[in-house]
Protein backbone atom coordinates (compact mmCIF):
# COMPACT_ATOMS: atom_id res chain seq x y z
CA UNK A 1 0.00 0.00 0.00
CA UNK A 2 1.29 3.58 -0.56
CA UNK A 3 2.19 5.78 1.76
CA UNK A 4 -0.02 8.77 2.03
CA UNK A 5 1.19 12.21 0.82
CA UNK A 6 1.23 15.33 2.38
CA UNK A 7 1.65 19.07 1.13
CA UNK A 8 3.59 20.83 3.16
CA UNK A 9 3.25 24.81 2.02
CA UNK A 10 5.16 27.37 3.96
CA UNK A 11 7.04 29.69 3.49
CA UNK A 12 9.73 29.53 5.68
CA UNK A 13 12.66 27.59 4.72
CA UNK A 14 13.75 26.40 8.08
CA UNK A 15 10.25 25.37 9.34
CA UNK A 16 9.81 23.12 5.78
CA UNK A 17 12.75 21.51 6.94
CA UNK A 18 11.23 20.22 10.36
CA UNK A 19 7.86 19.31 9.33
CA UNK A 20 9.36 17.43 6.77
CA UNK A 21 11.49 15.61 8.76
CA UNK A 22 8.72 15.14 11.65
CA UNK A 23 6.18 13.65 8.34
CA UNK A 24 9.19 11.51 6.89
CA UNK A 25 9.72 9.79 10.35
CA UNK A 26 5.72 9.79 10.75
CA UNK A 27 5.94 7.08 7.27
CA UNK A 28 4.00 10.11 5.02
CA UNK A 29 5.64 11.49 1.76
CA UNK A 30 5.91 15.26 1.92
CA UNK A 31 5.43 17.89 -1.21
CA UNK A 32 6.87 20.94 -0.54
CA UNK A 33 5.46 24.07 -1.72
CA UNK A 34 7.04 27.54 -0.71
CA UNK A 35 3.76 29.83 -1.79
CA UNK A 36 0.10 29.79 -2.45
CA UNK A 37 0.86 29.14 -6.44
CA UNK A 38 3.19 26.49 -5.86
CA UNK A 39 0.35 24.91 -3.53
CA UNK A 40 -2.23 25.86 -6.22
CA UNK A 41 0.09 23.11 -8.68
CA UNK A 42 0.34 20.62 -6.33
CA UNK A 43 -3.44 20.52 -5.35
CA UNK A 44 -4.92 20.82 -9.26
CA UNK A 45 -2.12 18.35 -10.49
CA UNK A 46 -3.83 15.83 -8.46
CA UNK A 47 -0.85 15.53 -5.81
CA UNK A 48 -1.34 14.92 -2.54
CA UNK A 49 -3.99 13.06 0.22
CA UNK A 50 -3.83 16.05 2.69
CA UNK A 51 -2.67 20.10 2.81
CA UNK A 52 -0.91 21.80 5.64
CA UNK A 53 -0.48 25.12 5.58
CA UNK A 54 0.58 28.26 6.67
CA UNK A 55 -2.27 31.01 6.36
CA UNK A 56 -0.15 33.80 5.41
CA UNK A 57 2.05 33.16 1.96
CA UNK A 58 4.43 35.80 -0.26
CA UNK A 59 1.96 35.64 -2.44
CA UNK A 60 -1.65 36.09 -0.63
CA UNK A 61 -3.13 34.26 2.20
CA UNK A 62 -4.16 30.36 1.84
CA UNK A 63 -7.88 31.26 3.12
CA UNK A 64 -8.52 33.04 -0.26
CA UNK A 65 -7.89 29.82 -2.13
CA UNK A 66 -9.62 27.52 0.33
CA UNK A 67 -12.95 27.73 -1.20
CA UNK A 68 -11.41 26.70 -4.61
CA UNK A 69 -9.33 23.82 -3.13
CA UNK A 70 -12.87 22.72 -1.43
CA UNK A 71 -14.58 23.01 -5.16
CA UNK A 72 -11.58 21.33 -6.94
CA UNK A 73 -10.96 18.45 -4.11
CA UNK A 74 -13.77 18.39 -2.31
CA UNK A 75 -12.08 15.24 -0.22
CA UNK A 76 -8.68 16.86 0.57
CA UNK A 77 -8.47 17.58 3.89
CA UNK A 78 -6.88 20.98 4.61
CA UNK A 79 -5.06 21.84 7.96
CA UNK A 80 -3.97 25.96 8.61
CA UNK A 81 -1.21 26.90 10.30
CA UNK A 82 -1.25 30.88 12.16
CA UNK A 83 0.78 32.73 14.09
CA UNK A 84 -1.98 34.96 14.41
CA UNK A 85 -3.63 32.71 16.91
CA UNK A 86 -6.93 35.09 17.51
CA UNK A 87 -10.62 33.87 17.99
CA UNK A 88 -11.36 35.17 14.29
CA UNK A 89 -8.15 33.27 12.51
CA UNK A 90 -10.37 30.00 13.80
CA UNK A 91 -13.38 30.78 12.84
CA UNK A 92 -12.21 31.89 9.42
CA UNK A 93 -10.28 28.70 9.34
CA UNK A 94 -13.63 27.24 9.88
CA UNK A 95 -15.74 29.04 7.80
CA UNK A 96 -13.24 28.92 4.51
CA UNK A 97 -13.86 24.71 4.64
CA UNK A 98 -10.25 24.46 6.85
CA UNK A 99 -10.64 20.67 8.54
CA UNK A 100 -9.06 22.08 11.87
CA UNK A 101 -5.90 25.30 12.44
CA UNK A 102 -2.81 24.72 14.70
CA UNK A 103 -1.57 27.69 16.38
CA UNK A 104 1.91 28.36 15.87
CA UNK A 105 3.93 27.18 17.73
CA UNK A 106 2.44 23.52 18.48
CA UNK A 107 4.02 20.25 19.32
CA UNK A 108 4.83 17.88 16.63
CA UNK A 109 3.61 14.64 18.03
CA UNK A 110 0.10 17.28 18.21
CA UNK A 111 0.88 17.82 14.28
CA UNK A 112 1.03 14.13 13.65
CA UNK A 113 -1.59 12.86 15.40
CA UNK A 114 -4.26 15.43 13.52
CA UNK A 115 -2.96 14.88 10.69
CA UNK A 116 -3.75 11.31 11.14
CA UNK A 117 -6.83 12.01 12.16
CA UNK A 118 -7.31 13.64 9.21
CA UNK A 119 -6.80 11.43 6.48
CA UNK A 120 -8.58 8.51 8.59
CA UNK A 121 -11.76 10.91 8.71
CA UNK A 122 -11.80 13.28 5.74
CA UNK A 123 -14.54 15.41 5.88
CA UNK A 124 -15.99 17.82 3.10
CA UNK A 125 -16.83 21.21 4.52
CA UNK A 126 -18.97 23.66 2.17
CA UNK A 127 -17.26 26.80 2.08
CA UNK A 128 -18.63 29.99 4.15
CA UNK A 129 -18.81 33.20 3.60
CA UNK A 130 -15.57 34.88 4.69
CA UNK A 131 -15.51 36.62 8.43
CA UNK A 132 -14.18 40.29 8.82
CA UNK A 133 -10.90 40.10 10.89
CA UNK A 134 -10.22 43.39 12.44
CA UNK A 135 -9.40 43.06 15.75
CA UNK A 136 -11.91 45.71 17.37
CA UNK A 137 -14.89 43.40 15.64
CA UNK A 138 -13.54 40.39 17.58
CA UNK A 139 -15.79 38.99 20.00
CA UNK A 140 -12.82 37.06 21.92
CA UNK A 141 -10.04 38.77 23.01
CA UNK A 142 -6.16 36.93 23.80
CA UNK A 143 -3.45 34.14 21.70
CA UNK A 144 -2.51 32.62 24.77
CA UNK A 145 -2.58 28.55 24.17
CA UNK A 146 -5.41 28.54 27.01
CA UNK A 147 -7.07 30.41 24.73
CA UNK A 148 -6.22 28.64 21.59
CA UNK A 149 -7.83 25.79 23.60
CA UNK A 150 -11.31 27.65 23.36
CA UNK A 151 -11.08 29.16 19.95
CA UNK A 152 -10.68 25.17 18.51
CA UNK A 153 -13.68 24.09 20.16
CA UNK A 154 -16.04 26.90 18.80
CA UNK A 155 -14.42 26.31 15.61
CA UNK A 156 -16.23 23.50 15.45
CA UNK A 157 -18.96 23.96 17.22
CA UNK A 158 -20.14 26.77 15.17
CA UNK A 159 -21.81 24.67 12.08
CA UNK A 160 -23.86 22.57 14.25
CA UNK A 161 -26.23 22.57 16.91
CA UNK A 162 -25.00 20.57 19.93
CA UNK A 163 -25.49 21.47 23.42
CA UNK A 164 -22.36 23.32 25.54
CA UNK A 165 -21.68 23.57 28.77
CA UNK A 166 -19.49 26.29 29.94
CA UNK A 167 -17.55 26.48 32.86
CA UNK A 168 -15.27 29.10 34.50
CA UNK A 169 -14.75 31.97 37.01
CA UNK A 170 -17.28 34.79 37.31
CA UNK A 171 -15.75 37.54 35.04
CA UNK A 172 -13.88 34.87 32.19
CA UNK A 173 -16.65 36.08 29.68
CA UNK A 174 -18.81 33.26 29.92
CA UNK A 175 -21.45 35.15 27.96
CA UNK A 176 -19.35 36.13 25.74
CA UNK A 177 -18.83 32.75 24.42
CA UNK A 178 -22.01 32.29 23.88
CA UNK A 179 -22.95 35.53 21.68
CA UNK A 180 -19.55 34.16 19.54
CA UNK A 181 -21.06 30.74 19.21
CA UNK A 182 -24.40 32.16 18.25
CA UNK A 183 -23.38 35.23 15.89
CA UNK A 184 -20.72 33.11 14.12
CA UNK A 185 -23.16 29.48 13.91
CA UNK A 186 -25.83 28.82 11.59
CA UNK A 187 -28.45 30.25 13.83
CA UNK A 188 -26.80 34.09 13.50
CA UNK A 189 -29.90 35.36 12.24
CA UNK A 190 -32.33 33.97 15.13
CA UNK A 191 -32.30 35.28 18.23
CA UNK A 192 -30.39 35.36 20.91
CA UNK A 193 -31.61 35.14 24.48
CA UNK A 194 -30.17 35.25 27.88
CA UNK A 195 -31.09 34.45 30.89
CA UNK A 196 -29.98 34.76 34.24
CA UNK A 197 -31.21 31.79 37.09
CA UNK A 198 -29.56 33.40 40.18
CA UNK A 199 -31.07 36.88 38.91
CA UNK A 200 -34.61 35.49 39.23
CA UNK A 201 -36.83 34.76 42.12
CA UNK A 202 -37.02 30.76 42.46
CA UNK A 203 -40.71 30.61 42.07
CA UNK A 204 -40.77 32.76 38.64
CA UNK A 205 -38.19 30.70 37.12
CA UNK A 206 -40.63 28.34 35.42
CA UNK A 207 -42.87 31.25 34.31
CA UNK A 208 -39.52 32.98 33.15
CA UNK A 209 -38.06 29.97 31.16
CA UNK A 210 -41.46 28.60 29.75
CA UNK A 211 -44.50 31.90 30.00
CA UNK A 212 -47.95 31.41 31.13
CA UNK A 213 -51.06 31.96 30.35
CA UNK A 214 -53.49 34.76 31.42
CA UNK A 215 -54.82 33.99 35.17
CA UNK A 216 -52.30 30.75 35.78
CA UNK A 217 -51.37 32.21 38.84
CA UNK A 218 -52.12 35.40 41.24
CA UNK A 219 -51.13 38.36 38.99
CA UNK A 220 -50.97 36.76 35.61
CA UNK A 221 -53.25 39.49 33.94
CA UNK A 222 -52.47 38.54 30.29
CA UNK A 223 -50.38 35.51 28.46
CA UNK A 224 -46.38 35.84 28.66
CA UNK A 225 -43.89 34.24 25.84
CA UNK A 226 -41.45 32.55 27.93
CA UNK A 227 -37.37 32.81 27.26
CA UNK A 228 -37.94 29.42 25.25
CA UNK A 229 -40.81 30.98 22.65
CA UNK A 230 -38.39 34.51 22.92
CA UNK A 231 -35.27 32.22 21.30
CA UNK A 232 -36.91 29.97 18.74
CA UNK A 233 -34.77 29.38 16.12
CA UNK A 234 -32.04 30.98 17.59
CA UNK A 235 -30.39 30.45 21.01
CA UNK A 236 -30.93 30.32 24.62
CA UNK A 237 -28.51 31.24 27.26
CA UNK A 238 -28.62 29.89 30.13
CA UNK A 239 -26.44 31.49 32.56
CA UNK A 240 -25.74 30.23 36.25
CA UNK A 241 -27.48 27.11 35.37
CA UNK A 242 -26.38 25.83 39.26
CA UNK A 243 -29.03 28.11 40.68
CA UNK A 244 -32.04 26.43 39.06
CA UNK A 245 -34.57 25.21 41.60
CA UNK A 246 -34.85 21.28 41.35
CA UNK A 247 -38.53 21.59 40.50
CA UNK A 248 -37.53 24.01 37.34
CA UNK A 249 -34.49 21.53 36.58
CA UNK A 250 -37.26 18.66 36.26
CA UNK A 251 -38.87 21.04 33.69
CA UNK A 252 -35.80 21.39 31.62
CA UNK A 253 -34.84 18.10 31.39
CA UNK A 254 -38.39 17.11 30.03
CA UNK A 255 -37.91 19.69 27.11
CA UNK A 256 -34.62 18.81 26.71
CA UNK A 257 -35.86 14.76 26.05
CA UNK A 258 -39.09 15.84 24.29
CA UNK A 259 -38.49 19.24 22.43
CA UNK A 260 -41.46 20.35 23.49
CA UNK A 261 -42.98 22.36 26.61
CA UNK A 262 -46.26 24.14 28.26
CA UNK A 263 -46.82 27.05 29.25
CA UNK A 264 -47.20 27.42 33.50
CA UNK A 265 -51.47 26.82 33.07
CA UNK A 266 -51.49 25.78 29.47
CA UNK A 267 -52.72 22.54 28.27
CA UNK A 268 -50.95 22.33 24.61
CA UNK A 269 -47.99 21.14 24.27
CA UNK A 270 -45.49 23.82 22.00
CA UNK A 271 -42.41 22.45 19.85
CA UNK A 272 -39.35 24.50 20.59
CA UNK A 273 -36.60 25.00 18.23
CA UNK A 274 -33.53 26.37 20.27
CA UNK A 275 -29.97 25.42 20.90
CA UNK A 276 -29.14 25.35 24.25
CA UNK A 277 -25.95 27.51 26.06
CA UNK A 278 -25.63 26.65 29.41
CA UNK A 279 -22.93 28.03 32.01
CA UNK A 280 -21.97 28.20 35.30
CA UNK A 281 -18.84 29.01 38.01
CA UNK A 282 -20.07 26.34 40.47
CA UNK A 283 -18.63 22.94 40.61
CA UNK A 284 -21.50 20.88 39.56
CA UNK A 285 -20.38 17.68 39.88
CA UNK A 286 -20.59 18.99 43.70
CA UNK A 287 -24.04 20.16 43.54
CA UNK A 288 -24.59 16.85 41.88
CA UNK A 289 -23.42 14.54 44.97
CA UNK A 290 -24.84 17.16 47.38
CA UNK A 291 -28.42 16.27 45.48
CA UNK A 292 -28.64 20.16 44.79
CA UNK A 293 -28.60 18.82 40.99
CA UNK A 294 -30.05 16.51 38.35
CA UNK A 295 -27.74 14.56 37.93
CA UNK A 296 -29.53 13.28 34.32
CA UNK A 297 -29.89 16.80 32.99
CA UNK A 298 -26.31 17.67 33.84
CA UNK A 299 -25.36 15.06 31.30
CA UNK A 300 -28.03 16.60 29.12
CA UNK A 301 -26.46 19.74 29.37
CA UNK A 302 -22.58 18.55 29.44
CA UNK A 303 -22.49 17.68 25.55
CA UNK A 304 -19.27 19.96 24.91
CA UNK A 305 -17.93 21.06 28.01
CA UNK A 306 -16.20 24.14 27.50
CA UNK A 307 -13.72 25.80 30.54
CA UNK A 308 -13.10 29.45 30.28
CA UNK A 309 -9.67 29.67 32.06
CA UNK A 310 -9.35 32.48 34.61
CA UNK A 311 -7.23 35.70 33.61
CA UNK A 312 -4.11 34.05 36.32
CA UNK A 313 -3.74 31.42 33.60
CA UNK A 314 -3.96 33.54 30.60
CA UNK A 315 -1.52 36.62 31.46
CA UNK A 316 -0.26 36.99 28.57
CA UNK A 317 -2.99 38.09 27.08
CA UNK A 318 -3.47 41.33 29.63
CA UNK A 319 -1.91 43.42 26.98
CA UNK A 320 -3.87 42.44 24.28
CA UNK A 321 -7.10 42.73 26.39
CA UNK A 322 -5.64 46.17 27.81
CA UNK A 323 -5.23 47.76 23.76
CA UNK A 324 -8.89 46.25 23.25
CA UNK A 325 -10.50 47.92 26.00
CA UNK A 326 -8.74 51.49 25.29
CA UNK A 327 -9.97 51.29 22.10
CA UNK A 328 -13.68 50.53 23.31
CA UNK A 329 -13.40 53.38 25.58
CA UNK A 330 -12.01 55.93 23.14
CA UNK A 331 -14.75 55.14 20.96
CA UNK A 332 -17.01 55.67 24.10
CA UNK A 333 -15.59 59.41 23.51
CA UNK A 334 -12.54 58.67 26.36
CA UNK A 335 -9.41 59.96 25.13
CA UNK A 336 -6.48 57.58 23.87
CA UNK A 337 -4.21 56.26 26.04
CA UNK A 338 -1.65 53.80 26.73
CA UNK A 339 0.88 51.62 29.68
CA UNK A 340 4.11 51.85 29.75
CA UNK A 341 5.78 48.64 29.62
CA UNK A 342 6.68 48.73 33.36
CA UNK A 343 2.59 49.66 33.87
CA UNK A 344 1.97 46.46 31.87
CA UNK A 345 4.53 44.25 33.81
CA UNK A 346 2.72 45.57 36.99
CA UNK A 347 -0.79 44.11 35.27
CA UNK A 348 0.99 40.87 34.50
CA UNK A 349 1.70 39.94 38.46
CA UNK A 350 -1.60 40.87 39.68
CA UNK A 351 -3.66 37.70 40.07
CA UNK A 352 -6.49 39.12 38.64
CA UNK A 353 -9.02 37.48 41.19
CA UNK A 354 -12.22 39.47 39.15
CA UNK A 355 -10.92 37.67 36.14
CA UNK A 356 -11.39 39.85 32.96
CA UNK A 357 -14.08 41.93 34.02
CA UNK A 358 -11.91 43.05 36.27
CA UNK A 359 -9.62 44.31 34.17
CA UNK A 360 -12.35 45.81 32.13
CA UNK A 361 -13.35 48.22 35.07
CA UNK A 362 -9.77 49.24 35.55
CA UNK A 363 -9.04 50.42 32.35
CA UNK A 364 -12.38 52.27 32.52
CA UNK A 365 -11.36 53.73 35.36
CA UNK A 366 -7.24 54.63 34.25
CA UNK A 367 -9.31 56.20 30.76
CA UNK A 368 -11.50 58.29 33.40
CA UNK A 369 -9.54 59.71 35.91
CA UNK A 370 -5.78 60.16 35.26
CA UNK A 371 -5.34 63.19 32.17
CA UNK A 372 -1.68 61.65 30.86
CA UNK A 373 -1.46 60.04 27.90
CA UNK A 374 0.61 57.17 29.41
CA UNK A 375 -0.44 55.61 32.53
CA UNK A 376 2.79 54.60 34.25
CA UNK A 377 3.46 51.75 36.87
CA UNK A 378 2.96 54.07 39.96
CA UNK A 379 -0.33 55.01 38.94
CA UNK A 380 -1.21 51.06 37.96
CA UNK A 381 0.37 50.14 41.26
CA UNK A 382 -1.54 52.68 43.33
CA UNK A 383 -5.27 51.54 41.66
CA UNK A 384 -4.45 47.83 42.64
CA UNK A 385 -3.68 48.28 45.68
CA UNK A 386 -7.13 49.36 46.20
CA UNK A 387 -8.85 46.25 44.37
CA UNK A 388 -9.98 43.70 47.09
CA UNK A 389 -7.18 41.15 47.50
CA UNK A 390 -6.50 38.63 45.09
CA UNK A 391 -7.60 35.07 46.47
CA UNK A 392 -4.28 33.69 47.40
CA UNK A 393 -5.64 30.80 49.20
CA UNK A 394 -6.66 27.13 48.86
CA UNK A 395 -11.02 25.72 48.54
CA UNK A 396 -10.04 25.37 51.91
CA UNK A 397 -9.61 29.02 53.22
CA UNK A 398 -5.82 28.65 53.45
CA UNK A 399 -3.54 31.38 52.87
CA UNK A 400 -0.42 29.62 50.79
CA UNK A 401 2.09 30.54 53.13
CA UNK A 402 -0.10 28.68 55.44
CA UNK A 403 -0.27 25.36 53.45
CA UNK A 404 2.22 22.83 55.10
CA UNK A 405 1.28 19.66 53.66
CA UNK A 406 -1.37 17.79 51.62
CA UNK A 407 -2.71 16.57 54.29
CA UNK A 408 -4.06 19.18 56.55
CA UNK A 409 -5.66 21.04 53.42
CA UNK A 410 -7.85 17.71 52.82
CA UNK A 411 -8.87 17.36 56.53
CA UNK A 412 -10.26 21.09 56.69
CA UNK A 413 -11.46 20.76 53.08
CA UNK A 414 -13.65 17.44 54.49
CA UNK A 415 -14.39 18.88 57.57
CA UNK A 416 -16.11 21.77 55.77
CA UNK A 417 -18.03 18.82 53.32
CA UNK A 418 -19.33 16.92 55.96
CA UNK A 419 -20.67 20.06 57.79
CA UNK A 420 -22.56 21.12 54.75
CA UNK A 421 -24.92 17.79 55.22
CA UNK A 422 -26.12 19.76 58.60
CA UNK A 423 -25.89 16.36 60.29
CA UNK A 424 -26.89 14.07 57.48
CA UNK A 425 -23.99 11.95 56.01
CA UNK A 426 -23.10 12.38 52.47
CA UNK A 427 -23.98 9.99 49.31
CA UNK A 428 -22.08 6.80 49.35
CA UNK A 429 -19.19 6.52 47.48
CA UNK A 430 -17.13 9.03 49.15
CA UNK A 431 -13.70 7.66 49.02
CA UNK A 432 -13.96 7.20 45.17
CA UNK A 433 -15.55 10.70 44.62
CA UNK A 434 -12.52 12.24 46.76
CA UNK A 435 -9.92 10.14 44.76
CA UNK A 436 -10.80 11.72 41.83
CA UNK A 437 -11.23 15.00 42.80
CA UNK A 438 -7.83 15.08 44.03
CA UNK A 439 -6.54 13.41 41.15
CA UNK A 440 -7.28 15.41 38.74
CA UNK A 441 -5.17 18.71 40.16
CA UNK A 442 -2.06 16.14 40.74
CA UNK A 443 -2.50 15.47 36.87
CA UNK A 444 -3.03 19.22 35.91
CA UNK A 445 -0.16 20.02 38.16
CA UNK A 446 2.12 17.37 36.17
CA UNK A 447 1.20 18.11 33.15
CA UNK A 448 1.59 21.76 33.14
CA UNK A 449 5.52 20.97 34.96
CA UNK A 450 6.04 18.67 31.88
CA UNK A 451 4.69 21.15 29.21
CA UNK A 452 2.06 18.60 28.25
CA UNK A 453 4.84 15.78 27.75
CA UNK A 454 2.68 12.94 28.60
CA UNK A 455 5.39 10.39 28.65
CA UNK A 456 7.20 12.63 30.87
CA UNK A 457 4.71 13.25 33.06
CA UNK A 458 4.05 9.44 33.19
CA UNK A 459 7.35 8.68 34.36
CA UNK A 460 6.90 11.90 37.16
CA UNK A 461 3.95 10.18 38.33
CA UNK A 462 5.25 6.57 38.11
CA UNK A 463 2.29 5.69 35.86
CA UNK A 464 2.07 3.60 32.31
CA UNK A 465 1.69 5.75 29.83
CA UNK A 466 -1.92 4.03 28.74
CA UNK A 467 -2.98 4.45 32.67
CA UNK A 468 -2.08 8.45 32.46
CA UNK A 469 -3.89 8.64 28.67
CA UNK A 470 -7.13 7.18 30.71
CA UNK A 471 -7.28 9.58 33.19
CA UNK A 472 -6.56 12.40 31.32
CA UNK A 473 -9.86 11.36 29.00
CA UNK A 474 -11.65 10.40 32.07
CA UNK A 475 -11.03 13.92 33.47
CA UNK A 476 -11.88 15.38 30.31
CA UNK A 477 -8.46 17.62 31.22
CA UNK A 478 -7.09 20.02 28.41
CA UNK A 479 -3.28 19.80 28.13
CA UNK A 480 -1.25 22.78 28.33
CA UNK A 481 2.08 23.41 26.50
CA UNK A 482 4.87 25.89 27.03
Amino acid sequence: MNEPVIIVAEDDAAMRTVLNQALSRAGYAVRLASNRAALWGLITSGEGDLVISDVNMPDGSVFEILPRIRKARPDLPVVVMSAQNTFMTAIRASEAGAYDYLPKPFDLSEMVSLLRRALSEPKPVQAKQDVDDQAENMPLVGRSVAMQDVYRVLARMMQTDLTLMITGESGTGKELVARALHEYGRRRNGPFVAINMAAIPRDLIESELFGHEKGAFTGAQQRFSGRFEQANGGTLFLDEIGDMPMEAQTRLLRVLQQGEYMTVGGRTPIKTDVRIVAATNKDLLKAIHKGQFREDLYYRLNVVPLRMPPLRERSEDVPDLVQHFFRLVEKEGLPPKQISAEGFAALRHYTWPGNVRELENLVRRLAALYPQDEINAEIIRHELQHLPPSLQADEAGLKADQISNLREVTEIYLRQYFASFNGELPPQGLYDRILHEIEYPLLAASLTATSGNQIKAAELLGLNRNTLRKKIRDHDLNIFRG
